[in-house]
């Protein structure tokens, strides 16, 4: 059975697929932010500044696994491979 890919855009901290116009963060301005999910950025600020790249990925892997969205052992091999790359942890 083939997998669905979510459609893009995805979250550049969290991954979040961002599909509909209430999924987006907002910039200072109350603007939508094309980079960001609501979840992440709000009014312009990450809505948890100080989270490590670390955590981010531990909180993204829970939040799957909640959702059971695919089996435990591959979640956190997905999530370590792909949180690193996105744009929010590419510097630090």
């Amino acid at each position: 059975m083939e997998q669905k890919q979510p459609k893009g855009p995805f979250c550049q901290s969290c991954g979040m697929p961002m599909e509909k116009p209430e999924d987006f963060g907002t910039n200072a301005g109350g603007s939508k932010n094309d980079d960001y999910c609501k979840f992440c950025y709000q009014n312009g600020q990450f809505t948890d500044p100080d989270i490590t790249m670390e955590q981010m990925i531990e909180k993204v892997a829970g939040f799957m696994s909640e959702m059971k969205i695919m089996p435990e052992d591959q979640i956190k091999e997905i999530t370590e491979g792909f949180i690193p790359k996105l744009k929010r942890w590419q510097n630090k």
